[in-house]
């Protein structure tokens, strides 16, 4: 994890002196798979430092300390770019993730394991490697198109705000403290309930899906300023209530390295395409595509939860079978 941070902001140091569109290119692709590396990782060193029951909690305090980044980040990018350009930004990047190795090596300690591991470690049954868990499969999918919809808030988004109502880079950066700050102060108490009173974590996901379909067809029926904050309202709390629990499933099946890459394809994909249709065809025809898919993914949930049912049933009658047959 440190090597990835501290990489990545030698490279955001070294992104100021590329002066070519294809240089710029090739530094971004380094830069996006040098700082992924970081993210695979710390979901990871999760089951180091956590309790199995508290792992949802501690998914949901990772991603409070992600969104207080977001709430001052995105108003002090936006106000940084006013006030000294482009330039700046790329600089600021990179000081934050040098001044985050130094957190990490004056407060975070490795743990080491009480015991010394086998050398060899015997074969997993294949019905549980990756791409053989059906359950896994479809929640990749399903955390895929929920990534694309909700990446598009970083991507398109501040486009639409700004050919759209002409409004500047530092009320976009406000857009998204905005949802920042709401994930800040309401994801953890979701999560709480929700675990607290047993709720169905796949029907919480499909909520938040639902959610962030509605923010986008908003701006596809509604063309004033307000919407605006009311569709990033419905996609803040869209993406509390998927990707917290998206998270803790991925991690019950420990397939986290493929899990994160599916954002990974999701962050890449979001951009890439929805720029294209905007050029080609407005942003209508995005947010009707958006939409689309994000309904897809709704449903998919519904199915994964079949699956998940039948799973736990077949799971029941196998211990059943194993206390009772008879030798």
């Amino acid at each position: 994890m440190m090597f990835s941070l501290f990489a990545s902001g030698i490279i955001f140091f070294a992104l100021q002196q590329i002066t070519t569109f294809e240089g710029l290119c090739v530094g971004i692709f380094i830069l996006t798979s040098i700082a992924d590396m970081f993210r695979p990782a710390m979901l990871v060193s999760l089951n180091n430092y956590t309790r199995k029951e508290n792992r949802t909690r501690a998914l949901t305090l990772v991603r409070a300390a992600v969104n207080l980044g977001f709430l001052f980040g995105s108003a002090l990018g936006g106000l940084l770019i006013m006030k000294k350009g482009y330039e700046y930004l790329f600089y600021a990047d990179g000081a934050t993730c040098i001044l985050a190795v130094l957190v990490f090596v004056i407060f975070v300690k490795e743990k080491k394991l009480p015991f010394k591991l086998k050398d060899k470690i015997t074969s997993i049954d294949s019905k549980y490697t990756t791409f053989k868990d059906k359950s896994f499969v479809l929640h990749l999918i399903i955390s895929m198109i929920s990534g694309i919809l909700f990446f598009q808030i970083f991507t398109t988004l501040p486009l639409y705000h700004k050919e759209q109502f002409n409004l500047p880079e530092f009320y976009s950066g406000l857009l998204l403290g905005v949802n920042g700050l709401i994930m800040l102060f309401f994801e953890l108490p979701i999560v709480n309930y929700v675990e607290k009173n047993n709720v169905n974590r796949l029907k919480v996901i499909s909520i938040g899906v639902l959610l962030m379909v509605i923010s986008f067809s908003l701006l596809y029926f509604i063309k004033v300023e307000e919407v605006l904050v009311v569709m990033m309202l419905f996609a803040t709390f869209g993406a509390m209530l998927t990707f917290s629990f998206a998270n803790s499933f991925a991690m019950s099946r420990a397939h986290m390295t493929v899990f994160t890459m599916s954002y990974s394809f999701a962050h890449i994909f979001s951009a890439k395409t929805g720029i294209e249709i905007i050029q080609k065809y407005g942003y209508d025809t995005n947010w009707i595509f958006i939409t689309t898919i994000g309904l897809l993914a709704f449903f998919m949930v519904f199915w994964l939860n079949s699956i998940v049912k039948k799973e736990k049933i077949g799971t029941h009658e196998k211990i059943m079978n194993s206390l009772f047959l008879e030798n």
